[in-house]
């Protein structure tokens, strides 16, 4: 089941390239603690779903690379071949020779969704899209969402999932973690975090990486350091601290659903009950079947135990109520309206998306 990735804008097609170079070294490294045959099985795995292969033995990255001015999208092919390890097709990418003034309504759909037509072909069977993009304002954030939208018209039985990068902020996965229609955000947080240089003089549990992983998923932290171990779950019986308006600050993080990924030696000795408590979860789901873990024995880059969460949860809510109350303000001042009326976008467009985007705010705020 292979995966079409579609790179949006500068920061949509820089993050692109690092994914593509850490599949590629992940699936390539040493094969760790996992037997020979696991190995080769993630290998052949990883290179069916994300990679085609060239008559010449290169693997080539299944990726549209999407922007409105050709200097990165340069950048980023030169970047994979001169690894000399993978590459991006050469035919598999769409620019201006000059940007289009963060108006995504002036965009190229026909010729972007030819491209990934194209792509679509070379899979023997495809499951899904992964959209990498920026909420800045620029190509990713508008051209981004119309392209998603336009995939979705196109390819409505597969997978689309958008990896959105916020910068003004400090399968089987989707069927288990987006139970309801309502409720499609999904963070990620991993632990733990240091340079290479570090590793070789600490040491790591997984009784204490799970307790560090799971405060931060209570306490909504992004990363370790900003853990508040202050925070506990609401007692049986008592309202969660988060259920209160989105402009005050959320305190306890009440998820729907929860994925924890562990890698690693010993990683069936891990023990994970204390992600199952019933505090943690919305009421109308059962922690059974809000939680669900996934284990491998394969270590990921040189870390000699790793843990993931994605977390259908809180998390957002504050982020993206601040996203849609600036939008708000430019609007009600008519700030840049004009640039997108003369190509067909009316204001009742734009009332419609922050419709939709208070409803998706409000929805997880009354978890």
């Amino acid at each position: 089941m292979s995966v079409i990735t579609v790179q949006l804008g500068q920061c949509g097609n820089q993050i692109g390239f690092e994914v593509f170079d850490a599949l590629f070294r992940d699936s390539h490294c040493s094969q760790g603690l996992c037997s020979k045959r696991e190995n080769e099985a993630y290998q052949a795995s990883c290179k069916e779903r994300f990679f085609s292969e060239e008559e010449n033995g290169v693997p080539i990255a299944r990726a549209v690379l999407v922007d409105m001015e050709p200097k990165v999208i340069n950048q980023t092919l030169s970047k994979a071949a001169q690894s000399g390890q993978w590459k991006y097709s050469q035919h598999a990418n769409f620019c201006q020779k000059q940007g289009s003034g963060n108006n995504w309504a002036y965009g190229h759909k026909e010729s972007i969704m030819n491209l990934i037509q194209k792509e679509v072909e070379k899979c023997d069977s495809l499951s899904g899209f992964f959209i990498i993009m920026s909420m800045a304002g620029g190509t990713g954030s508008g051209l981004g969402a119309f392209i998603t939208q336009n995939l979705q018209d196109q390819y409505s039985n597969s997978l689309k999932m958008n990896q959105i990068i916020w910068p003004y902020g400090t399968g089987d996965l989707m069927e288990n973690l987006v139970p309801h229609p309502e409720f499609k955000m999904l963070s990620v947080r991993s632990i733990p975090h240091m340079s290479e240089n570090s590793l070789a003089y600490s040491t790591f549990t997984w009784a204490g990486l799970l307790k560090r992983l799971r405060q931060m998923l209570i306490s909504n932290a992004k990363m370790e350091e900003g853990i508040d171990w202050q925070i506990r779950p609401p007692l049986s019986g008592l309202p969660p601290l988060g259920k209160m308006y989105v402009n005050k600050e959320l305190h306890f993080n009440t998820s729907i659903a929860n994925l924890v990924i562990l890698r690693g030696k010993d990683v069936q000795s891990a023990d994970l009950e204390r992600f199952k408590d019933p505090p943690l979860y919305t009421a109308w789901l059962r922690p059974d079947d809000a939680f669900s873990a996934w284990k491998t024995q394969r270590t990921f880059n040189k870390y000699e135990k790793s843990a993931a969460l994605v977390s259908n949860s809180q998390f957002l809510v504050k982020p993206l109520d601040t996203i849609v109350g600036n939008a708000w303000k430019m609007f009600a001042s008519k700030a840049y309206i004009h640039q997108y009326t003369k190509f067909g976008i009316e204001e009742e467009d734009f009332l419609d998306s922050f419709t939709l985007l208070e409803q998706v705010v409000a929805s997880y705020c009354n978890l």
